[in-house]
């Protein structure tokens, strides 16, 4: 499923032209409406209506790349222009509509608001109408022509409109995911470096005075100025003891943190999260390792699996803790990844397993398992609320 999405995808932007790669394959599924135009259901004053109809398409074809490809007036004048080609054709061809249509579609998405957009597909209409009557097309026909451009028009037209303001709404979200990620890693970072000058400098001007000590004293009393060395010593392996467990700390992913950046990720695609951790604390080490096994998860969720719900469990049973990823996506067969690799790897070197059960149409369920040491208590899941 993935080698094939992203195959359809290299094709798409080396087959489409600019303006239309980076909006996926819709807008040209949507030019299969075009063949409406050559269903001419009467001949009631159509003369030509063939030849007047290719040289339509020929026209529009360059202004519907257009319209996708830019924005503001410029997009508005296009739309003009292809609803102005549907009026030009209307005494050659009863099926002129589908101009209008097209038009009152991409006037949906073009960012006017729903009622002003709305408001310029019925003026369209009205004029169209207009029109016929001026054409002198029978009374039923331009009834049943205008409403079924009214109701498409009108309906594809919202859910463009609606469609570009969920994806709007979900670049915000990942801009703010973003934004959240960059402001705790400068945190991460200010705290590390008031850290280590907490930490080490002392430590280091201790040493140096000690050693300064060490050398004027080296002639006149070796004993004490070897005391002064042994004190350097052993200040040394303990500043070197308080970096291995700074350095620990530092490397240390924390599950609360990863989950709230997970609920974000997720929401971003409309995906719902809930989570239910175990009471008892974990060792620093298995939820380090569960911290980076539920990103790599989520972010595998939020890419493939087409889920509108996910969960996460952690229960501790015995003697081993485990950590519980699902979600009701599409489910697939499972190609290994190096995700999916270092995942197991970073379990396996402390001992832990990994199982990844998915069926298709039925979502995919992670878990992950960890051993855990004597002394942890065994407690009962809390449920946290989304």
């Amino acid at each position: 499923m993935t080698w094939f999405g992203t195959t359809m995808n290299r094709l798409r932007v080396r087959l489409l032209p600019s303006q239309l790669a980076d909006h996926g394959w819709g807008p040209v599924w949507s030019l299969l409406y075009l063949g409406f135009l050559f269903m001419n259901w009467s001949q009631y004053r159509l003369d030509f209506w063939l030849p007047a109809t290719l040289a339509s398409v020929a026209v529009f074809l360059p202004m519907y790349f257009y319209a996708h490809g830019h924005c503001g007036w410029r997009r508005l004048a296009t739309i003009a222009a292809i609803a102005a080609l549907g009026f030009a054709l209307a005494p050659f061809n009863t099926s002129s509509n589908t101009y209008l249509i097209y038009a009152g579609a991409l006037l949906g998405s073009s960012g006017l608001g729903l009622r002003t957009s709305m408001s310029l597909v019925f003026a369209g209409l009205i004029a169209y109408a207009g029109e016929l009557w001026l054409l002198s097309w029978p009374t039923q026909f331009v009834v049943l022509s205008v409403a079924i451009t009214a109701i498409v028009a009108t309906a594809i037209g919202a859910a463009n409109h609606f469609h570009r303001e969920k994806s709007l709404r979900q670049a915000e979200l990942k801009l703010s995911h973003d934004e959240v990620r960059r402001l705790g890693a400068l945190a991460e970072r200010e705290r590390i470096g008031r850290d280590l000058h907490d930490l080490l400098g002392h430590t280091l001007s201790l040493i140096t005075l000690k050693s300064e000590l060490a050398v004027k004293l080296f002639d006149r009393d070796p004993l004490a100025a070897r005391r002064e060395i042994v004190d350097v010593e052993r200040v040394a392996r303990d500043a070197l003891g308080q970096v291995r467990r700074a350095v620990s700390g530092i490397r240390t992913a924390g599950l609360g943190a990863e989950l709230a950046s997970a609920r974000l990720l997720l929401e971003s695609s409309d995906i719902r999260l809930d989570y239910a951790l175990a009471e008892a604390g974990l060792p620093v080490e298995i939820e380090t390792v569960f911290a980076l096994t539920v990103r790599e998860a989520v972010t595998n969720i939020q890419r493939h699996a087409q889920a509108t719900q996910a969960r996460v469990e952690i229960v501790l049973d015995g003697d081993e803790a485990r950590l519980l990823v699902s979600d009701n996506g599409i489910g697939s067969t499972i190609v290994p990844g190096n995700g999916l690799s270092g995942m197991r790897e970073r379990l396996h070197l402390l001992g832990g397993h990994l199982e990844i059960e998915s069926a298709r149409g039925r979502g995919t369920r992670l878990i992950a398992g960890m051993p855990l040491p004597p002394v942890t208590a065994i407690a009962a899941p809390l449920h946290v609320p989304a």
